[in-house]
């Protein structure tokens, strides 16, 4: 379960030791904002399915009209009751409803995965339509004794890749100089991303050059805004078979404290 963290003060890692800002999107002045090829493969088929730029399949993807084998990920759950009860929040969409690219933004969609955001940590633990992620005891045992992580959502963000998806940033706890976030990814064998993301929104259309400029002064000045404190005493199991989990669930909680796992 992740709550809302109100009463203690944890420090998070600054921007210097993340990769946001070397991976955010470089606008140019005067130019709109192309959908890129990732985006155009994975997302616009779910959100756009008769855009002309939606590429249906390619070589070596497993992507076919959007779609993908089943796949399962270790994420950091986001309850979108709290999202929805933060006023940062409230005034992030009010902004974004209010920007000039407001038709371009699949609202429809946000809506229908709203009960599954989250941050991948972990992505293709297991892969196929039987495939059941192996986790060690001793990556369980690792992760349970980590005691709940606390972490905090800012944004407005787009990245340089899977160009027209809009993120919240989460910046993770820095407990004793330890990256908690980071320290999940070694546990289970990953190497430290620096980029832990929410999707938020996605965009139907390229932008036009006034459009890209709205969107590129919306990012710079919410950059440093928090949106919401979570702490999280549980991972998600999720599956998927899209990379918006449209058709997703949540196969189990993994344990950040001694308690069981719940289905």
């Amino acid at each position: 379960m992740a709550e809302p963290e109100a009463d203690s003060a944890p420090v998070f890692c600054p921007d210097d030791r993340l990769a946001y800002r070397r991976s955010r999107t470089r606008f140019v002045p005067g130019q709109g904002l192309a959908l890129d090829e990732a985006y155009r493969l994975a997302h616009l088929p779910l959100v756009a399915p008769g855009h002309p730029g939606v590429i249906p399949a390619t070589e070596g993807r497993h992507y076919t009209s959007g779609r993908h084998p089943r796949v399962v990920s270790l994420v950091l759950p986001v309850p979108h009751a709290a999202l929805d009860a933060a006023p940062a929040h409230a005034a992030l969409e009010r902004d974004l409803r209010a920007a000039p690219f407001a038709h371009k933004i699949a609202w429809d969609v946000a809506a229908r995965r709203r009960d599954r955001l989250h941050a991948t940590l972990c992505g293709s633990l297991a892969v196929g339509p039987d495939a059941a992620p192996t986790m060690t005891p001793e990556q369980r045992a690792a992760l349970a004794v980590l005691g709940p992580v606390t972490v905090e959502l800012r944004g407005l963000f787009s990245g340089t890749v899977n160009v027209g998806r809009l993120y919240l940033r989460v910046y993770p706890e820095c407990r004793d100089g330890a990256d908690m976030l980071a320290a999940i990814q070694q546990i289970m064998g990953r190497a430290p991303s620096g980029l832990t993301v929410v999707g938020l929104h996605a965009l139907t259309d390229d932008l036009d050059p006034d459009e890209a400029a709205a969107l590129s002064a919306m990012i710079e000045s919410w950059w440093d805004r928090p949106i919401l404190r979570l702490t999280v005493d549980a991972l998600w199991l999720l599956w998927a078979t899209d990379d918006q989990v449209l058709d997703g669930g949540v196969l189990e909680r993994v344990p950040l404290t001694g308690a069981a796992a719940r289905h």
